[in-house]
């Protein structure tokens, strides 16, 4: 099954990075998010991926047109102007980068992709966050609810004290927050059949929007609920929380 992973949008909200590189070749540990999400995906099996690129799109390809000299030892005669490769760590992968547009929304950017689907179902998520969500069970869950859409629903950790508070302004209780105090929201990791494709209109589609909300009032959209480790990569401090996390060997995510 193909891997598509949105990595088009501008990223605004960590700006101080992004503008010089999409959002998603932002590094953790020395390689870019892009590239974390994309081994965890390949831990389960998953090896064909679909990068839907939009924003300095040149970035990626480049990425991927130079990934084995990044990752061997190489020595370079330049009398000769030859090359000798040592050693190098390949991967099993197959890399489809394409430029979907520089302002192209979300939905719009998958339906530019169809033709490399070849009506069959296909995996998505967002290429700027992490999690420890079982792939297998994502999978197996989808296939038994016979729906043609399946997203990972995360909680939203709660930033602040919880009070229990009256109409009238008065506090009845007040409480540190909790995990399940959250908002439960879209954490990526979405499992598609080939029929979402007739809710996706032109570039100006967004995914989260129209399409899902008619998924949703259809009965055709299910929740897989995961408990475990999700993080998204929308600012400095959650970039920092992410290096943290990969620096002490500890990182949820990492499972290769």
């Amino acid at each position: 099954m193909k891997v598509l992973i949105l990595a088009g949008g501008l990223g605004t909200r960590i700006s101080e990075e992004s503008h010089l590189k999409p959002k998603p070749m932002i590094e953790l540990g020395g390689q870019p998010i892009l590239w974390h999400i994309m081994k965890y995906y390949s831990s389960f099996g998953f090896n064909e991926f679909i990068i839907l690129a939009g924003y300095k799109q040149y970035v990626i390809k480049e990425y991927f047109a130079n990934y084995f000299l990044h990752n061997a030892d190489i020595t370079f005669d330049m009398k000769k102007n030859t090359m000798e490769v040592h050693n190098s760590e390949a991967e099993n992968w197959k890399v489809t980068v394409v430029d979907t547009g520089l302002h192209t929304m979300t939905g719009g950017r998958i339906k530019r992709v169809e033709k490399y689907l070849k009506d069959e179902p296909f995996m998505l998520t967002y290429g700027d966050g992490v999690s420890d969500v079982d792939l297998n069970a994502l999978l197996d869950f989808h296939k038994k609810k016979g729906k043609p859409a399946t997203i990972t629903m995360v909680n939203l950790t709660q930033q602040k004290g919880v009070l229990d508070v009256d109409t009238e302004g008065n506090i009845h209780s007040f409480r540190e927050k909790e995990e399940k105090d959250g908002a439960v929201i879209n954490g990526g990791f979405m499992v598609f059949e080939p029929e979402i494709f007739s809710y996706l209109d032109g570039d100006e589609t967004i995914l989260e929007q129209s399409p899902m909300q008619r998924l949703a009032t259809e009965g055709k959209l299910s929740g897989y609920y995961h408990e475990g480790f999700w993080q998204c990569m929308d600012t400095q401090r959650e970039k920092k929380l992410l290096e943290e996390l990969w620096a002490s060997g500890k990182a949820p995510w990492k499972r290769w």
